[in-house]
């Protein structure tokens, strides 16, 4: 049984850890960047910035994303589209008050 309990938790570790990546909380400012991943049913993209970076961003309510000035819907979001971001850091949370995708 303990031997059963050890392979469950070496691979859920293993999940866990594969999934999530390596993301970085920055002060609140506006950075620019490529979209890495975007999560639909979560309202998340991964941005990397240009040093490598990877910021993890859950749009709020709040959040305005726009593209040549006109608001457009979360679906109009791709993987390896430029944006640019202001962010407002919480604790450790990155809020994206607006999203501008640049191409």
């Amino acid at each position: 049984m303990k031997t059963i309990l050890y392979i469950i938790a070496i691979a859920s570790f293993f999940f866990i850890t594969s999934c999530g990546g390596s993301t970085t909380v920055v002060e609140s400012g506006t950075y620019e960047g490529t979209i890495q991943k975007v999560v639909p049913s979560e309202s998340e993209i991964y941005l990397e910035l240009a040093n490598g970076d990877v910021l993890e961003l859950y749009f709020i309510e709040e959040t305005e994303l726009t593209k040549d000035g006109n608001e457009v819907e979360f679906s109009m979001l791709e993987e390896g589209q430029k944006v640019e971001v202001e962010v407002e850091k919480v604790g450790q949370r990155l809020d994206p008050l607006t999203v501008k995708i640049i191409e």
